[in-house]
């Protein structure tokens, strides 16, 4: 009768390579045949208790270093991966997942791999298409996607700048503000003057005159950023050149945007001070119009500010930024959390970032759901920009932030759960959408061959096949 135990294969096979051992030679030191060893490892025979032991003297393990604590982690990514719409005709029992993870764990991770794969050769092609090839097949440069990519790639937090900026920002106060401040530190006088003297600009530096000039169009919450910028460039210009060291441009354009972009980070973070910023956060519960009030500024800075808390040990709710024009172009794009708008697309009519123009001022707050199940909660608000007096353009914009569902209890807009009928489904663009019953679709997805509507007309705008 053959003793007891319990399947361990892979975790036994993983210990053996982690000691550099052949079949052989663990057969040996454990004074078993080969074939059994081969045998447990792939789980068709368990491992006793007396092998168990022998384990144990063998090689001074402890039994939990045959735990594997990673496979929760496998099992929730695979389930993840197995909800994505190219699967949809395709039944898995959450069972079979997590059977398939523990008893072959080199084949779950093979499919991780080939989904992101899959996902990244997706993407790839959705921008060869949305930005244009060159002839010999190379993408052309877009100094907006580098700097994009720049920011992401950092979570849009840099320590660095927010550490010089708090301490600035101490003697700012201590000045009696910014206006003071560059008067005794730098001896310049701020001097506002209509938009016509302006001509085209908000800000200007004189330093034959030493002074700085400003549109009086500006409303204060403007006025002080605009302060701040110019006090970034003159302070902070050497600590945001080490910043882009680290960044790999390929153009002059890229590398300009960037260093105005971290310009306007630093002052950002001397108006709105990381710590005292953090602090109010968690009080407000994120309340952007009542943060906005207490700092001064306006719903836009702080909704920017709010996707910088990535400060490493004092980090808050990763936040997606986006801006966009009432004909859907994107101005802005940020984000220190998953939402995969950072890379593609914003453009999805179901969002009510692109519908909240009908309520101009109003908070729109939404509930999301991707095609793979991932929710998030969105806010949304109109902004503007410019006027300020009579003939004086104004744009309008709207932004929103987006948090995953999770993070949602600590923000005071997600104190209500989300509705009865469940969250909107959106997609993240048309073409790497594959809901098929959408009727806001523009474009069939990459992949999806289109039906004739020879003897039937869907109520969606295409129809297309499953494979």
């Amino acid at each position: 009768m053959e003793k007891p135990g319990v399947f361990l294969g892979p975790r036994l096979r993983r210990l053996r390579r982690d000691l550099g051992l052949t079949q052989a030679a663990m057969a040996i030191d454990l004074d078993i045949s080969p074939s059994y060893i081969a045998l447990m490892e792939r789980n068709q025979r368990p491992v006793t208790a007396e092998t168990l032991l022998r384990l144990a003297r063998a090689y001074k393990v402890d039994f939990s270093d045959l735990d594997d604590e990673s496979g929760p982690d496998i099992i929730a990514r695979l389930k993840m991966v197995m909800s994505d719409p190219i699967f949809s005709d395709i039944d898995f029992a959450p069972l079979e997942v997590s059977d398939m993870v523990h008893s072959f764990p080199g084949f779950a991770e093979a499919m991780l791999r080939l989904h992101t794969a899959y996902k990244e050769e997706q993407f790839a092609l959705a921008d060869r298409r949305q930005e244009g090839v060159l002839v010999d097949g190379s993408v052309a440069g877009d100094p907006i996607a580098e700097l994009r990519g720049f920011l992401s790639a950092r979570r849009n937090c840099f320590p660095v700048l927010d550490s010089a900026a708090e301490r600035v920002s101490i003697q700012v106060a201590d000045a009696g503000g910014l206006a003071a401040y560059l008067r005794a530190r730098h001896n310049l006088r701020m001097r506002r003057l209509p938009s016509e003297v302006m001509t085209g600009s908000l800000r200007r530096l004189d330093w034959h005159r030493k002074e700085l000039l400003l549109d009086e169009a500006l409303d204060t919450a403007s006025l002080n950023f605009q302060l701040a910028q110019q006090l970034a460039y003159l302070e902070f210009d050497g600590s945001i050149r080490d910043v882009l060291t680290e960044g790999k441009f390929g153009s002059e354009n890229a590398r300009r945007l960037a260093h105005r972009a971290l310009a306007a980070y630093c002052a950002a973070a001397i108006v709105m001070p990381y710590a005292a910023f953090v602090r109010a956060v968690d009080f407000r519960c994120y309340d952007i119009e009542a943060l906005s009030r207490q700092f001064g500024t306006s719903f836009e800075q702080t909704a920017h500010r709010l996707t910088t808390l990535q400060k490493p040990g004092q980090e808050r709710v990763p936040f997606f930024f986006i801006r966009v024009d009432v004909a859907g172009n994107v101005s802005k794009r940020l984000n220190s959390g998953t939402f995969p708008f950072a890379r593609h697309g914003g453009g999805c009519p179901l969002w009510s970032v692109h519908q909240i123009f009908a309520t101009p001022g109003k908070i729109a707050t939404q509930w999301l759901e991707l095609p793979d199940g991932q929710r998030f909660l969105s806010i949304a608000r109109t902004v503007s920009s410019g006027g300020g007096a009579y003939g004086v353009a104004r744009v309008e914009r709207s932004v929103a932030l987006v948090c995953e569902a999770h993070h949602a209890e600590r923000l005071i807009y997600g104190r209500h759960p989300a509705p009865a009928q469940g969250a909107t489904p959106i997609g993240i663009a048309c073409r790497l959408c594959h809901r098929t019953a959408c009727t806001a679709r523009s474009e069939p997805p990459i992949g999806r061959q289109i039906l004739p509507d020879d003897y039937r007309r869907p109520d969606a705008p295409f129809g297309f096949s499953d494979t």
